[in-house]
């Protein structure tokens, strides 16, 4: 892959001073070919850690793993050079303490040279995303619908719909912008909330299932592409790629058992050299 020195990534205080401004494009992003692709029209590819469900076909996000995150952020910084790569700490490497935290975001930046860790922000972990930033390390905040939070919500459901939940995430957004979070992902809210968070918070906003209001928006790259059958509400599919992989799949079959593949253009010829002529020394005259 051609690498340009001359083209400079864009950086947490790029994304932060578009607060307000034109809106941040973020799409997820697990491998190499996928990351290139989508680097020149995306200002932010999270590596996230819905790789579980949609790699390795995980039942939810809480089964991934430390060196499951740095293995992919790893092909996504290969084969990205412009767009801010920011993976996310997955389930029970960042909750127990700030040190913790920091001995494992600091694992994750190193090994794969990425700019930027997310974890999911209940109001409990302020604390850690302050210890984080004042120790050099970018964070990007999660609210709303917390993945993670899949066993004890029982599964995964739109918040922010009652009074009470409005609460509840309006302050998980506040703590972590008070943290010093250089972004907000907010997921699966209701419509009404994403533009009030977005206007009491300093940091930019993510929205995934919020609102149109927010300061950008990211989706997973697999659901817009149309790799699976059933795809959340919030959702616009811009590919029919199942389908897509389907047919081919389907011709290429047909064309095995036909015996139609490999065609002669498909495969390798015998090389022939042809005969050399003795060669005769100049002056040498036979008759």
């Amino acid at each position: 892959m051609s690498r340009h020195t001359d083209i400079r990534r864009i950086t947490a205080p790029d994304i932060r001073a578009r607060k307000g401004g034109e809106p941040i494009v973020c799409l997820t992003a697990y491998t190499a070919p996928v990351a290139q692709i989508l680097d020149p029209h995306c200002d932010l590819l999270l590596v996230g850690d819905s790789v579980g469900m949609v790699v390795h076909g995980l039942p939810n996000t809480v089964g991934v793993t430390l060196e499951m995150m740095i293995m992919h952020g790893q092909a996504v910084m290969r084969a990205s050079e412009h767009a801010m790569v920011v993976i996310d700490m997955p389930f029970g490497t960042y909750e127990a303490s700030a040190e913790q935290a920091f001995t494992n975001a600091t694992r994750v930046l190193k090994e794969t040279g990425a700019q930027a860790v997310k974890v999911e922000a209940g109001t409990y972990i302020a604390e850690t995303i302050a210890y984080l930033v004042q120790r050099g390390i970018p964070v990007m905040g999660h609210v709303g619908l917390r993945p993670q939070a899949v066993n004890v919500d029982g599964k995964f459901r739109a918040k922010g719909r009652t009074s009470e939940e409005r609460e509840i995430v309006l302050a998980e957004a506040k703590a972590a912008d008070e943290a010093g979070a250089f972004a907000i992902v907010i997921e699966g809210v209701d419509e009404t909330l994403a533009p009030e968070i977005t206007a009491a918070v300093q940091a930019p906003t993510i929205g995934i299932g919020a609102s149109a209001q927010c300061d950008g928006q990211i989706l997973v790259t697999d659901d817009l592409l149309g790799l699976f059958e059933w795809t959340p509400k919030f959702v616009r599919r811009y590919a029919d790629l199942k389908g897509v992989i389907d047919k081919a799949a389907a011709e290429y079959a047909a064309d095995v058992r036909g015996r139609r593949f490999p065609a002669a253009a498909e495969t390798y010829a015998l090389r022939v050299n042809a005969a050399r002529a003795p060669r005769v020394a100049r002056g040498d005259k036979r008759g």
